[in-house]
C-alpha cells in the first residue's frame, strides 16, 4: 500500500466537476478527492457545473480566490451523432487554458474525450488523480519560480 505524502503541503485545490455524463464524472470526482488527500494537499471548494461547456465561469470564480492555488476540471465528453463533443471540448479546454495563464495559478484539465465511447471514458476515470498531480506540481513549481 501506497504511503500518504507531502508532496502537496501548503497546496490548496478547488475541484469543479460535471454532471452531464454523471456515471463517470462523479468517479472522477471522488478519485480526485482521494489523491488530494494521499499527495497532503487540502480540499478546497467543490462546484458541480451542468456540462464542460459550463466550467469555465466556475473555474474563472475560484481562481479569483485567495485561499485556492489550483482548480482541477472534471468530466467526460462522449462523443454523439454531431461533432458537438468536438466543439465543447476545444472550446472549454482553450479558456481553461487562458485562465490558467490569466490567474498565473495551475488548471488540471481531468476532463477525457472529444470522440470517446462511454466505456473509454470509464477506462480513463484515473486522469482525474493525473489532473490533481499535475496541479500540485505545477503550484509547487510556480511556488519556486516567484521566489
Amino acid at each position: 500500500m501506497a504511503k500518504k505524502g507531502d508532496e502537496g503541503s501548503g497546496i490548496t485545490v478547488a475541484i469543479v466537476a460535471s454532471e452531464y455524463n454523471y456515471d463517470v464524472s462523479s468517479l472522477m470526482l471522488e478519485r480526485a478527492k482521494e489523491e488530494i488527500d494521499f499527495l497532503g494537499a487540502r480540499l478546497g471548494p467543490i462546484v458541480r457545473t451542468p456540462g464542460v461547456f459550463d466550467m469555465p465561469l466556475a473555474v474563472k470564480l475560484l481562481l479569483d480566490r485567495k485561499e485556492v492555488d489550483a482548480v482541477v476540471a472534471l468530466g467526460a465528453v462522449i462523443e454523439g451523432e454531431t461533432d458537438h463533443d468536438q466543439v465543447v471540448m476545444q472550446q472549454a479546454s482553450r479558456k481553461l487554458a487562458d485562465l490558467m495563464v490569466d490567474h498565473e495559478k495551475p488548471v488540471g484539465l481531468g476532463i477525457s474525450g472529444p470522440g470517446e465511447t462511454r466505456l473509454q471514458a470509464q477506462d480513463r476515470i484515473e486522469n482525474a488523480a493525473q489532473a490533481v498531480r499535475a496541479v500540485v506540481k505545477m503550484a509547487k513549481r510556480l511556488d519556486e519560480l516567484r521566489r
